[in-house]
This record gives structure tokens, C-alpha cells and sequence, in this order.
């Protein structure tokens, strides 16, 4: 079955044709002004699964000096997908339409979370600095 999303004004549209991975939350300062929140909440999908339905052209990207990017609709502003060097790498899981059958696995950048965000404590694994892939430890 076919995931879904879109931006808030609708303008932009998506369809995953596949399934979503690795549900995150990173609390990092990046993420925190990126999202205007507290932290951003995404999942990883297979790029070639990936594809613009209606919008594609009222899309802006916004990439660091380090090739990781976020593409976003100017008209209302959503941040609808992650990038890496220009490729698709996940999508954000508040633009999603439905429930996307998918929970958090991980907290990531703890570490630097904001003093007055409190974690909830259900049992998703915390991680200091980014994730097990990159050799962090559980706090």
C-alpha cells in the first residue's frame, strides 16, 4: 500500500511506494530552528520508491555545506523531505497523510536537547549524539 504526504497549504504531494524505516526524533540545535520545534521527527525511505505526485516546482531546498538538505513548499512552508546531496533520504513524518504504520525508534542528540524540552518516558531508546550507526552510546 502507498504512503502518502503533503504540505499544509496542499500545493505539494508525494507518494511513497514502499515502506518507511528508522523512525527518529533528533533534538539537535540544527533540527530545533530547521522545524521551528522542539525536535524533527522522520523516517528513512528508499529513494527510487520516492515520488513527487503535484508541486514539485513550488519546492525550495535548502542544503548545508555538508550536502544534508531539506526541501520544503514555498508557499506555506512545510519541510516535506530530508536530502543527502541532492537524493532523497526520508520524509518528515508530520507531512505524512494517515497513519503511516510506523513508531520512533530512537531519540537522537540528546545530548543538546533544549533545557525546557522534557523527554517522554516510553521506553524509545535516548541516545546522546546521533545514533548506534555512528558509534554513539545510550544514555
Amino acid at each position: 500500500m502507498a504512503i502518502t504526504g503533503s504540505c499544509f497549504c496542499g500545493a505539494v504531494t508525494y507518494r511513497v511506494d514502499g515502506t518507511l524505516r528508522d523512525a527518529r526524533s533528533c533534538h539537535c540545535s540544527s533540527c530545533r530552528k530547521a522545524f521551528s520545534a522542539q525536535a524533527s521527527a522522520y523516517a528513512l525511505v528508499d529513494p527510487e520508491e520516492f515520488s513527487w505526485i503535484s508541486g514539485q516546482d513550488l519546492l525550495t531546498t535548502y542544503e548545508s555545506k555538508d550536502g544534508n538538505g531539506l526541501q520544503f513548499c514555498r508557499i506555506c512552508g512545510s519541510t516535506l523531505c530530508g536530502t543527502h546531496h541532492g537524493t532523497i533520504h526520508g520524509v518528515t513524518l508530520g507531512c505524512v497523510d494517515g497513519d503511516p504504520d510506523i513508531r520512533l525508534g530512537m531519540h537522537m542528540f540528546v545530548g543538546s536537547k533544549a533545557a525546557w524540552e522534557t523527554l517522554p518516558d516510553d521506553g524509545v531508546p535516548q541516545y546522546e549524539d546521533g545514533s548506534p550507526a555512528n558509534g554513539s552510546d545510550n544514555t
